[in-house]
Order: C-alpha cells, then sequence, then structure tokens
C-alpha cells in the first residue's frame, strides 16, 4: 500500500469514527440522560413545548448552568416556551423561592435574578436572612419597603405553596431539573457539564415536538 493509499484509508476510518461519535452523542438514553415521569404534568399552554427549570440560589449546580441556561433562551424556538420555577425541597429553601417571586412581582427578576445568583456564590451574602436580604435589595436601587411588603404578601405565600406542591407534583430529588412538556425530566447531575445537559435538553424538545 502506498503513501497515498495508506493516507486515504486513514482518513476514511478517522472520518468514521467521528460520524460515530457524533451519532453517539446525539442519541440520549432513558435512566442515564432522562427520565419519564410516573405522572405526566399538564402544561400551561398546548401549542408550546413547555421548559420548566427547578432551580435554588443556593445551588452551586444550579449556579454553574445559569449562564449557559441564559445564552440559550434568546434563541429558543418559536414553539418552546420557558419558565424558572423556584424549587423547595426542605423549609430552608422557602426563602430563596420567596425571592425570585418577589422579584418576579415587581418587574425585576431581569437584572436581580443573576445578582442574586452572584450575591450568594460570589460574595457570600447570606439572602436568607431578613434583614441582609432587605439590605442587600436596598443596595440594587430597589424600594426597600416595596420589596419587603411584596416578600410578605399572600400573593407570593401563594406563589410558595404551588412551588412547593409543583416540587412533589414533578418527583423532584435535586436540582437543576429541567422539565420538557411535563413529560421528561433531565439534572445536572444526569447530564454531566452544562454544556451536556443544554444538548440534552434540545434533544428532548426535538422528542416532545416529534410526538405531537
Amino acid at each position: 500500500m502506498n503513501y497515498r493509499q495508506s493516507f486515504a484509508v486513514f482518513f476514511l476510518l478517522l472520518s468514521f469514527g467521528l460520524i460515530n461519535s457524533l451519532s453517539a452523542r446525539a442519541d440520549i438514553v432513558e435512566g442515564k440522560d432522562y427520565t419519564v415521569l410516573t405522572n405526566p404534568q399538564p402544561t400551561q399552554d398546548a401549542n408550546k413545548i413547555e421548559v420548566l427549570e427547578f432551580f435554588w440560589y443556593g445551588c452551586p449546580h444550579c449556579y454553574s448552568l445559569h449562564p449557559h441556561l441564559k445564552t440559550w433562551l434568546p434563541n429558543i424556538p418559536g414553539d418552546v416556551s420557558f419558565r424558572y420555577v423556584p424549587a423547595i425541597l426542605r423549609a430552608n429553601w422557602v426563602a430563596a423561592a420567596k425571592i425570585y417571586y418577589a422579584i418576579e412581582a415587581m418587574g425585576i427578576a431581569d437584572v436581580l435574578h443573576d445578582k442574586a445568583y452572584d450575591a450568594m456564590h460570589r460574595d457570600k451574602i447570606d439572602l436568607n436572612n431578613e434583614s441582609v436580604l432587605f439590605d442587600w435589595i436596598e443596595k440594587q436601587g430597589v424600594d426597600r419597603k416595596k420589596f419587603e411588603t411584596t416578600y410578605k404578601s399572600f400573593g407570593v405565600q401563594n406563589q410558595v405553596a404551588r412551588s412547593t406542591q409543583m416540587t412533589r407534583q414533578y418527583q423532584l430529588n435535586g436540582v437543576p431539573a429541567l422539565v420538557v412538556n411535563g413529560k421528561y425530566l433531565t439534572s445536572g447531575r444526569m447530564g454531566g457539564t452544562p454544556q451536556d445537559t443544554i444538548k440534552t435538553l434540545e434533544l428532548l424538545i426535538e422528542k416532545a415536538r416529534k410526538e405531537r
């Protein structure tokens, strides 16, 4: 076999290997990359493929996934809807849920969602402590009194109760957890790297789309 033939064979084998590798990465396996909920949940809009991210501000894995999810969100397909849902697996997660629902109610979640993560993980600020939280909120240029009222409001309490219920209904045992169309669940722990989790999410969306 001459040099040119050897090179051709090598290139063919290399190409075949790359194709197989890409194909393998395109496949997701139930039980490894995702699970199917025992009791699928209804979605808010039957015309959309719904994606929910269950998170907790205190979770380092949620913090690692968040920038990748934020980069992905502006490019989501038109038939997909997305919603953040603070999970409540333990009593000490309630404060974080109240923070999210309060800033969402005040229309400042786009600004303070990222900052709440940074405050807890980068700056080591204990936002579970109400006095510390309210001081921090004021430093962000937010009306402290209005935030306190919203944070303690009946509406936020109702949403917290709903989050607690959803955490059970979606059979969560950890975060971050991404649920596609009320049926498929993947998490940072299943997906490997944050990039792997986003890829699995995209493939689950495609799977849900084909089933419609």
